[in-house]
């Protein structure tokens, strides 16, 4: 068998009454991990290849421990203080980056993502939705649905309060993993499997879906959908959207380039090459005709938004006046025409 995998973790996870997954929590992922590490730990899981979730017992976790104290202190330390746990246990082997086929595997993409180990589109994450359960997220963690009421009354007649955060396959990003270097207002609003890359501030209103995030620095005041990835400099306005492609986007992929403003209240369903400002007001949908205009505020030709898709240097605005949509660039509308022609 071949000593290479796509990823590997070890996690401490949640299980319903029935054994099913919940959720897992995998503190030190890794991508493509090293041979020697590999090969020390696929003999004692039984590992036969292919994607796996392997449940593993305290006693498993520390001679996996042992094996791995002269190749890797990071992962030793992890599974040391795994095999003290009371909690169940699970090691995750991906031979590939294929469709997902479990709980365990779809938390470990999640968190591939929200460690920065894997950007936005970059992992395969076909399957997520019915492999992730709809669970209640509550200050002891997560909760059957189906076992909630008893719970909640468990912890009434002990005089606590199970206190529910919310109902959702996704739990919070900052309940797994806190990246460096950022600064999140309300921490319900990112959800596991959101990229936020340093520097990046997320405000109160501001949301980070799954498989979407930011390079960095930047800052969040509206919403990046699923999907959409935002270059480094970018800001988002307060209550400002980007389609995503859960959101009607379709297999569009949205974009933000570097250097790009969203005004409050605004939205895009194109993606934005570098240095574009979006009005505060003004969503601009694929289909949205755009009249473009030269530096002396003359029409040139109107277009479909799409066709701008993806350049750089762009002003859109709505004229207060008429209420067409325009756009200008720092380039001259000569310059823009022939670009649009290019693309053709």
């Amino acid at each position: 068998m071949s000593a290479t995998l796509f990823s590997l973790a070890f996690g401490v996870g949640t299980q319903n009454r029935q054994g099913d997954w919940l959720e897992v929590f995998y503190a030190q992922p890794l991508l493509q991990p090293a041979g020697e590490l590999v090969a020390a730990v696929t003999p004692l899981l039984g590992y036969a290849g292919g994607n796996q979730a392997i449940t593993i017992t305290t006693s498993q976790a520390a001679q996996l421990a042992d094996a791995l104290k002269p190749l890797d202190a990071t992962q030793y330390a992890l599974l040391t203080r795994l095999a003290e746990s009371q909690r169940p246990l699970v090691a995750t082997l991906l031979a590939d980056d294929a469709p997902l086929s479990s709980t365990p595997e779809a938390y470990l993409k999640l968190h591939l993502l929200s460690h920065r180990l894997a950007k936005p589109h970059g992992l395969n994450l076909t399957g997520i939705f019915p492999l992730l359960p709809n669970v209640a997220w509550t200050n002891q963690g997560a909760v059957d649905l189906g076992e909630l009421a008893e719970r909640q009354l468990e912890a009434r007649l002990k005089g606590d309060l199970l206190e529910v955060f919310s109902v959702d396959k996704f739990p919070k990003m900052t309940d797994y993993v806190v990246p460096a270097g950022v600064r999140i207002a309300d921490t319900a609003r990112v959800r596991l499997g959101a990229y936020v890359g340093e520097g990046t501030t997320v405000m109160h209103e501001g949301f980070i879906n799954f498989n979407a995030g930011t390079q960095g620095p930047g800052m969040i005041e509206g919403r990046v959908s699923a999907g959409v990835f935002v270059g480094k400099g970018s800001d988002l306005g307060g209550g400002c959207s980007t389609m995503g492609t859960l959101s009607g986007g379709g297999n569009i992929v949205i974009s933000v380039g570097e250097g790009c403003l969203i005004g409050a209240n605004a939205g895009i369903g194109i993606p934005l090459g570098d240095r574009n400002t979006v009005e505060s007001g003004l969503y601009i949908t694929a289909g949205t005709k755009v009249s473009l205009l030269d530096e002396n505020d003359q029409l040139v030709k109107v277009v479909k938004a799409r066709e701008l898709a993806g350049q750089s240097d762009l002003l859109f605005r709505r004229n207060s006046q008429t209420g067409a949509v325009e756009c200008k660039t720092h380039k001259s509308a000569i310059e823009l025409n022939e670009a649009l022609h290019a693309h053709n």
